[in-house]
């Protein structure tokens, strides 16, 4: 047979080197997506779980057996409930590497990618000088930065004001007198699509006990999306930032600068 070789009494194809190269593909995106986050130890519960089962049906424990049969049987449902939010983000990942159209194809000329990133720049400067100028005065603020998906969900709970990106706006918006101020602003497709919104917020138990509602929310739109969110501590005027479930805390403007280019441009290359 073309294409096929002999290891003792086993024969490899071709086809079962491609299958296995992309099965162990899939399990290393999956790995990095729940890695570090409550979904990895939920993971390693379930993989155990399964781990037993085999043991118990290889020693004909019966009882045993049919308990963690039923639990194995809705498997799939289970882990699409436990894992929406990794999935959710994996499907963001699939989706956006193979988007195949003409405005695609037109963002990787060199000329399009040369003014789209130059514009995010710009864009990320007046937020840069915001979020600086919030922290020096200990105004705390919570800002979400879209990727990909606008979170037209997300800003409909808040005011829409589809404003154009400045420093003055951002920092007059959580100006403590202000009544947009308490609540998230989402910056989407060049503008301040909306102030005031709710998030959802993170339930993994490993971020630090010490963190508010404002640094949970953070970590937890970062959980339902592929957004990047800042949070700017009302106590102190620290900066952190949340990406793929992940909370940095107390970070330099240049980092989050550095960070922000680095996920938009890699969005524009996609």
């Amino acid at each position: 047979m073309i294409g096929a070789f002999q290891i003792g009494f086993l024969e490899i194809r071709l086809l079962d080197l491609i299958d296995i190269l992309m099965v162990g593909a899939l399990i290393y995106q999956l790995y990095r997506l729940v890695w570090g986050s409550l979904a990895f130890n939920i993971f390693l519960g379930l993989l155990i779980v399964y781990l037993v089962t085999i043991v118990v049906r290889a020693l004909n424990m019966e009882l045993l057996s049919g308990i963690l049969g039923q639990f194995i049987n809705v498997g799939v449902i289970a882990v699409l409930i436990v894992f929406q939010p990794e999935v959710r983000r994996f499907l963001l990942y699939i989706g956006r590497s193979s988007r195949f159209s003409r405005e695609s194809i037109w963002n990787k000329l060199s000329i399009r990618k040369w003014r789209l990133s130059t514009e995010k720049e710009i864009e990320i400067n007046a937020i840069i000088k915001a979020v600086d100028k919030l922290s020096r005065t200990n105004t705390g603020a919570l800002i979400v930065i879209a990727i990909t998906s606008k979170l037209q969900f997300i800003a409909n709970t808040g005011v829409i004001l589809n404003a154009r990106i400045s420093s003055t706006l951002l920092e007059s918006i959580f100006y403590k007198n202000n009544p947009l101020h308490d609540g998230a602003v989402i910056i989407a497709e060049n503008k301040i699509l909306a102030a005031k919104c709710i998030l959802p917020v993170s339930e993994n138990p490993d971020l630090p006990s010490h963190l508010g509602m404002r640094h949970r929310a953070a970590v937890g739109i970062t959980e339902h999306s592929d957004a990047l969110s800042i949070v700017v501590s009302e106590e102190r005027g620290q900066i952190s930032y949340a990406y793929q479930g992940q909370l940095y805390l107390n970070i330099d403007t240049d980092l989050l600068k550095e960070t922000l280019l680095k996920a938009l441009l890699e969005a524009l290359e996609d």
